[in-house]
């Protein structure tokens, strides 16, 4: 398969925590998002989503306990494709830096929220995210019939 020229990678960042596991979202405007950016050129798109985590929240460590499967979004936004793997930190702290092309942060506010609060506040392109990341995080597989999964070669 031919990787599309527009190119988003992301990780969706779950937490454990007494009331149960979290998930990190962003939220830059009024869009609601797990940490992403553009794969540069020659970067490999799990890089790159891992750098993004890294540049947009400052949180360093991720453990990828359920392997580098990840599930892509549509085309939208002119063609643009988000890609998302799947990710647990035992972070809790999240910091929005400055960046510095920009002057500001990228995101103007972050929560720890649920499955259902977060199916609440991302738009329905991320939603099949969430429930691909809660079945994962459950156990279960989700069949290629339902959701538009793919594995990254080794």
């Amino acid at each position: 398969m031919s990787r599309p020229t527009r190119l988003s990678a992301g990780v969706v960042v779950v937490r454990d925590t007494p009331e149960g596991r979290r998930f990190l979202l962003l939220r830059a405007f009024t869009h609601w998002d797990f940490p992403k950016g553009m794969v540069e050129a020659g970067e490999e798109p799990l890089a790159a989503a891992i750098r993004e985590v890294k540049e947009e929240t400052l949180i360093e460590q991720l453990d990828f306990a359920w392997g580098h499967d990840y599930i892509e979004t549509g085309p939208y936004s002119r063609g643009k494709v988000a890609r998302y793997y799947l990710a647990r930190t035992s972070t809790s702290e999240v910091s929005l830096p400055v960046i510095e092309e920009l002057g500001r942060p990228e995101h103007n506010e972050y929560r720890w929220v649920d499955e259902a609060a977060a199916l609440k506040l991302v738009s329905a392109r991320v939603q099949p995210i969430v429930s691909w990341a809660a079945a994962k995080l459950d156990g279960k597989s989700t069949s290629p019939g339902e959701q538009e999964v793919r594995t990254r070669e080794a």
